[in-house]
């Protein structure tokens, strides 16, 4: 099994750079089927969600076309089929964006009901079912998991209000409404970076998008897009999490190709516990010297506090004086890794959505897992602050959304490698020389 191996108590200094941002990524990879001839895409990060993306695109008759480390081109003009091999849906929950592509490209798509990350809550897609058949599609769960989407006669706009915020229904939307006949209009939209960092490609290709990063989208349809190039925004939560390991671990650190205006809550939050941070037109400077306050943290929508940064945060204020409050707005059961951290001496109590982070002098190394991708990076920063050797298996989780992480904190000066380690050997392990 592959693990992290941790040896911890280190500060962090020196200088990051941010990859291409993952939740933006696997929104525009698939708008890619939607492109008559070739789009070039930059920055796209070397991620485990990425990988599969591309199989999957192989696999309906793509041409995919790896330019260098993070520059693809894709071709979609060969594509004979539009249904999505299984196993690969299973393995990754922004699979289910392949469900608007397709049904806006080629009014059919056959598409298995997505899988990805698990961390307690219920991730249903009605509000993607909602906006499909307001567009004039018909939409059924047929046996062995599979989506069915059909609109034999095309997509028509039509006006959309969604009962609540959904990130991913409001691209998958998007995605099905550019080549609709008329004007689709999305009330209730999500408003996140990577929302408008899909719309700005699909303009750039000749879409007609209007008002994203607003709770209103209006689409005109557009009979064709064409190809060209598009670089992908930084990733958001990276920097964040990486914000939050220095944080943690005390240090300096320069995280550079960042958008600072999309990290404004992080910021905010980090400021209220101590930590100093300099803004510079791409880059941050995160510094924390002295001991880390409490602070309350509440999840919500865009641009409120990212859920994907609640695990790391909850991590970081574990070692912090005094009592903190973490309130879980988004999904309803986000607190699963707490028990991992509670092993390592971390004293926190949940009741439902609320975490109670009572502050704790130091946490002590232990064997731990990385149940999803966003609790998986916490354990990292946990095993980074604590005293002693930490093991975090399950690695597999984080690097669907992280590129290279090992390789960057060894950069700041952590002590971390990977590891084969059989489960039987967790009593002797290795330690990094």
């Amino acid at each position: 099994m592959t693990k992290y191996v941790i040896n911890g108590g280190k500060r962090l200094n020196g200088e990051v750079t941010i990859s291409g941002a993952k939740n933006a990524a696997v929104a525009i990879i698939p708008a890619a089927l939607l492109v008559d001839g070739s789009c070039r895409i930059e920055n796209v990060p070397k991620i485990i969600d990425v990988t599969l993306q591309m199989e999957i695109l192989r696999e309906l008759g793509v041409s995919v076309r790896l330019l260098n480390a993070t520059t693809v081109e894709l071709d979609g003009e060969c594509v004979q089929d539009a249904k999505v091999p299984y196993e690969l849906m299973r393995k990754i929950r922004a699979s289910y964006y392949l469900i608007g592509a397709l049904l806006g490209k080629y009014h059919h798509a056959e598409v298995a009901m997505p899988g990805g990350c698990n961390f307690g809550g219920i991730r249903p897609i009605d509000q993607h079912i909602k906006g499909f058949e307001a567009l004039g599609a018909t939409v059924s769960i047929r046996e062995g998991g599979f989506i069915h989407a059909d609109a034999p006669n095309g997509l028509t706009g039509a006006h959309i209000y969604f009962d609540v915020v959904s990130v991913g229904a409001t691209i998958n939307i998007m995605l099905a409404a550019v080549l609709a006949k008329g004007m689709t209009i999305i009330e209730n939209a999500a408003k996140e970076p990577h929302i408008v960092d899909l719309a700005n490609f699909l303009n750039a290709m000749g879409a007609d998008v209007k008002g994203a990063g607003t709770d209103v989208i209006k689409i005109r349809g557009v009979e064709r897009l064409h190809g060209g190039t598009y670089s992908i925004i930084p990733d958001q939560i990276e920097a964040g999490t990486f914000m939050a390991a220095v944080a943690a671990c005390g240090g300096q650190a320069l995280i550079k190709n960042v958008i600072p205006k999309h990290l404004e809550c992080i910021t905010c939050k980090l400021a209220e516990m101590g930590v100093e941070i300099t803004e510079f037109d791409d880059a941050v400077l995160v510094s924390r010297m002295g001991k880390l306050l409490k602070t309350n943290i509440k999840t919500l929508p865009y641009p409120g506090f990212p859920t994907d940064m609640q695990p790391q945060m909850t991590t970081a204020l574990c070692l912090a004086e005094g009592t903190s409050i973490i309130t879980e707005g988004v999904w309803d059961n986000r607190y699963r890794y707490t028990e991992e951290l509670a092993r390592m001496g971390a004293n926190i109590h949940v009741d439902g959505k609320i975490a109670v982070v009572e502050g704790v002098s130091e946490l002590t190394a232990a064997p731990v897992r990385a149940y999803d991708l966003r609790a998986g990076a916490a354990m990292v920063i946990a095993g980074l602050a604590a005293k002693g050797t930490t093991q975090v298996e399950q690695v597999t989780n984080i690097e669907r959304g992280y590129e290279n992480l090992v390789e960057k904190f060894v950069g700041l000066g952590a002590d971390m490698f990977r590891a084969e380690i059989p489960d039987s050997d967790s009593a002797t392990m290795p330690v990094a020389k």
